[in-house]
């Protein structure tokens, strides 16, 4: 029996943005093989440190981990962008302390679930959202950046949500910052490829899409 749990946050708990429609954690289950089943750990609204309070939750069970964060961090500081500066100097600086802050917390987030002794993999944040501006897509990459890096230090596979889910239509009509059925289904179909992948283990880096 493997009992896979995701992590993070509305990447994965968007049941509320596809009504009528199968949410992530039920387009997975419905992809895996007899006796393997997954459970929802992830929490709408939650940033890269609250995975570290759903890890206390973690069933006892729990085989392997696939977590996404990082979008909600990036939204809690969208407003820098709206900041005046007098050069483009002071404006990278003011993006090399949101970048500073957001790998310190996801360099914990980790530390925390390396201590599960579970494999997992990772997920980057998408940036082909409907109607989202140049300047917020640079920005997104600023923290993707650090989650790639992280992932290559040590390891971690990676399902990379900016390959997967390129098209408005992945995009709930809902809320455009959450994944529609579409996307679901997409990112799911990811997850599996790494379930079923006997190199899962953290002894390599693949990335998934």
């Amino acid at each position: 029996m493997n009992h896979i749990v995701l992590l993070g946050d509305s990447i994965f708990d968007n049941a509320i943005y596809v009504p009528g429609e199968p949410a992530v954690i039920d387009q997975l289950n419905a992809k895996l093989p007899t006796h393997w089943h997954a459970s929802l750990g992830a929490i709408d609204g939650d940033v890269t440190l609250d995975v570290i309070t759903q890890l206390e939750k973690l069933p006892n069970d729990a085989t392997h981990l696939i977590i996404s964060c990082g979008g909600n961090d990036a939204l809690l500081n969208i407003s820098v962008l709206n900041e005046k500066v007098a050069t483009v100097e002071e404006a990278l600086a003011k993006l090399a302390t949101v970048r500073a802050k957001f790998q310190q917390d996801y360099q914990q987030m980790l530390t925390a679930v390396f201590q599960q002794n579970l494999p997992f993999a990772i997920c980057t944040i998408y940036d082909s959202i409907p109607n989202l501006d140049q300047s917020a897509i640079t920005a997104l990459s600023l923290f993707n950046e650090i989650i790639i890096k992280e992932a290559t230090r040590h390891k971690i596979p990676i399902i990379d949500l900016r390959l997967i889910c390129p098209e408005p239509s992945d995009y709930s009509h809902l809320s455009p910052i959450e994944p529609s059925s579409s996307g679901g289904e997409k990112i799911t179909t990811a997850m599996y490829k790494w379930l079923i992948t006997p190199e899962n283990q953290q002894a390599m880096n693949p990335i998934y899409s």
